[in-house]
């Protein structure tokens, strides 16, 4: 590779699986052209990904635009842009907040709001906002919240009349070539700013690739002058925080998304490196990113025979990715499977419980076993391959074991092992997203337990136990 070491890639990916971190795949930039990628299966470059918080450093772009564009200012009082909520004038605190106290995440709020906590909600978000108690003097105290980045994307909405996502698009994401991608919209009918974008890792490289050329893609300008210099420098101390991107001593800076969904610029090498995964701490991954890049690139020309050997290394590597087995590559493995404890479909009416199951269904053969759940929303169903993969689209609920997020017609690869005759595992990989479901049922007689939890989460990552019994 031009301008990078390989071995320090496969090194990074070595002790990163060392580290019992789970990296579904990453992406490698340098002098704007991808210079290594790869994506653990059933990961695929093609698939998109919901971004989590790494969302927040597209809505600051659609800031950036905005505020060339004369739409508003950063000293723009909060309050300013929405009226209707207050009969008479706005005293305290509250009338100080203004653009750059959100982009800065000073807002004056004393707690974090995650974006996990809105989603449950079907009333106006902007008003849930104005509800929070503000604790410090807007601009004087770091609180990371989404709520502030919600409000930046709803105050876009109102000197624009567009949502964010169509005001980005012809400024931002078609410059870009970015296509496919979704997001959310809240009862308010705004997209979360701070989250809720689904988009291809390629995407969110592209948007680290546009930074470390200065806002200049392919020739020509897309961003505003100097905004990636004040956006990306630290404001404020003891946090490292720009505008909606995290910033570093060493001048790199990242757009960070729950679960490490992430991209690093590395501008003094205009490089970027984006990776996604399930990993529960951004922390957690940082110490083997400092440790292997920049390091990694290289100035200058490596030895023809030394570039190859080592390029070699990485496609063996990245090959091995590919394998069946990649998802449980260095945690407990699935067991083995054993020949179906018993085909034909089974239906089990379950005892109340907070998650509203109402029944459940097994439809099993000696090569398939399909699962339904039945609620007041109706069937919900996912098929996995008894000892083999099979991928399909569901429904299944489950938002609250997914950081809020509902399932709606997702992506999802699914295996069962009969463990023995009495236990089976089934475990669904959701690929568009972090999450990885196992579920674990005990057949004992004419009952039924089983039990549902999940690899990462905002929250709890296991369901209490759903008990039933077979109906006649």
């Amino acid at each position: 590779m031009t301008g990078v070491n390989a071995d320090a890639v496969v090194s990074f990916l070595d002790d990163v699986e060392a580290a019992g971190l789970d990296l579904h795949g990453f992406m490698l930039s340098r002098d704007g052209r991808v210079v290594a990628e790869g994506f653990r299966w059933p990961y695929r470059a093609d698939r998109t990904r919901i971004m989590h918080s790494a969302t927040k450093s597209f809505v600051a772009s659609a800031i950036a635009f905005a505020l060339a564009e004369g739409r508003l200012k950063l000293t723009d009082k909060v309050v300013s842009f929405f009226p209707e909520l207050y009969a008479g004038p706005v005293e305290g605190w509250l009338a100080q907040m203004t653009v750059e106290d959100l982009l800065t995440m000073r807002a004056g709020h004393e707690s974090e709001t995650s974006g996990a906590v809105w989603r449950v909600l079907n009333t106006s978000w902007i008003a849930e906002f104005f509800k929070i108690p503000l604790a410090h003097e807007p601009g004087s105290t770091f609180v990371y919240t989404s709520a502030a980045s919600y409000m930046l994307s709803a105050i876009l909405s109102r000197v624009t009349g567009q949502l964010a996502h169509d005001y980005l698009k012809p400024r931002l994401l078609e410059p870009l070539g970015v296509t496919g991608e979704t997001w959310d919209v809240s009862p308010d009918g705004i997209n979360p700013g701070g989250n809720g974008f689904s988009a291809r890792l390629v995407d969110l490289l592209k948007l680290g690739m546009l930074h470390a050329q200065d806002g200049v893609w392919n020739g020509q300008r897309v961003l505003p002058e100097d905004w990636v210099r004040v956006a990306t420098q630290p404001h404020g101390e003891p946090f490292k925080y720009g505008y909606h991107w995290w910033t570093r001593p060493d001048g790199s800076y990242s757009a960070i998304g729950r679960f490490v969904q992430m991209v690093t610029v590395f501008p003094e090498h205009n490089a970027a490196l984006a990776v996604m995964g399930a990993i529960q701490g951004s922390f957690r991954l940082f110490p083997h990113i400092e440790q292997h890049f920049p390091a990694a690139f290289t100035n200058g020309d490596t030895a023809a025979s030394a570039s190859a050997s080592a390029d070699k290394r990485l496609i063996e590597k990245l090959a091995h990715w590919q394998h069946e087995e990649a998802p449980t590559l260095w945690k407990e493995p699935l067991r083995k499977s054993a020949t179906a404890a018993w085909t034909g479909a089974r239906r089990f009416e379950i005892e109340a419980n907070r998650y509203g199951v109402e029944a459940v269904q097994f439809a099993c053969s000696d090569d398939r076993c399909s699962f339904t759940q039945f609620d007041a929303r109706g069937a919900h169903t996912i098929v996995a391959g008894i000892g083999h993969w099979i991928e399909g689209r569901t429904d299944m609920p489950g938002s609250d074991l997914h950081h809020g997020y509902e399932m709606n017609n997702s992506a999802v690869v699914a295996r069962a092992t009969w463990i023995d005759d009495k236990r089976l595992q089934m475990v669904w990989i959701f690929p568009e997203t972090a999450f990885r479901d196992t579920v674990e049922v005990l057949f004992d007689g004419t009952g039924i337990t089983a039990q549902r939890s999940v690899n990462v989460n905002g929250s709890s990552l296991r369901h209490d136990e759903l008990v039933g019994r077979e109906a006649r």
